[in-house]
């Protein structure tokens, strides 16, 4: 198996916006309500005890906290309109990337293609690997890198020349240093974006074959190669 230096590039995306009809919607029922209020407060006015009124600093009061849940309930649908016009218009700025190649640390698809992998060995190691794990967490493949932080080519050939079955695949890096392993962190590689979605308030990559990446966890786009 060989690895081979390559060059990465970045890609940006436009940004989309929508509108929301819930806030003049919710104003219309609250104006409704305090009509309600009014007329129920007039009406308790109008009928209360002469020889014990009510205190006018106890209208005051209801005045008051109407307002304050009015104030409340409008600024709770500003924020949800808010936040649904925020989650639609990054949808919209994520629809740019489906079908360009995101580095991400979770696995990637191998089909046969060479996968593009970013090693981030440490400065003063002396040997490094590049290491390639299945889908199920299981080494496959260990590979002598450069002591350098330049992106390679995994062509996923085994020791014969023959691909590895298609898949997923993660890699890792160990830096070694007088023959005693320093650290092992995860490898980023390049893997094609399918669909983007939202899923538990959060913006999601999914990518060819099925892995899932918060889109806050790429560090980097290009356009596909091929």
């Amino acid at each position: 198996m060989t690895i081979s230096p390559t060059t990465t590039a970045t890609a940006q995306t436009n940004p989309a916006a929508v509108t929301s009809t819930d806030v003049s919607s919710s104003n219309s029922v609250l104006s409704s309500d305090f009509e309600t209020f009014l007329q129920m407060l007039t009406a308790q006015a109008r009928y209360q005890d002469p020889l014990e009124p009510i205190d006018s600093s106890e209208y005051a009061a209801q005045l008051a906290q109407f307002s304050m849940v009015e104030q409340q309930v409008m600024s709770n649908d500003l924020l949800t309109a808010l936040m649904t016009q925020l989650g639609t218009s990054n949808m919209g700025q994520l629809a740019g990337v489906i079908g360009m190649e995101a580095r991400t640390t979770s696995p990637v698809q191998y089909d046969g293609t060479p996968i593009t992998v970013a090693p981030n060995p440490a400065a003063v190691a002396d040997e490094v690997f590049l290491v390639a794990y299945d889908s199920d967490g299981n080494e496959v493949q260990r590979i002598s890198l450069p002591v350098s932080a330049d992106p390679v080519e995994w062509d996923g050939l085994d020791e014969n020349g023959d691909p590895l079955p298609s898949g997923t695949y993660s890699f890792g890096v160990e830096s070694h240093a007088d023959g005693e392993l320093l650290m092992l962190e995860p490898a980023e590689a390049y893997g094609r974006v399918t669909e983007a979605r939202t899923q538990g308030g959060q913006s999601v990559l999914i990518l060819e074959g099925g892995s899932m990446v918060l889109a806050s966890d790429v560090n980097g786009l290009r356009e596909p190669r091929g």
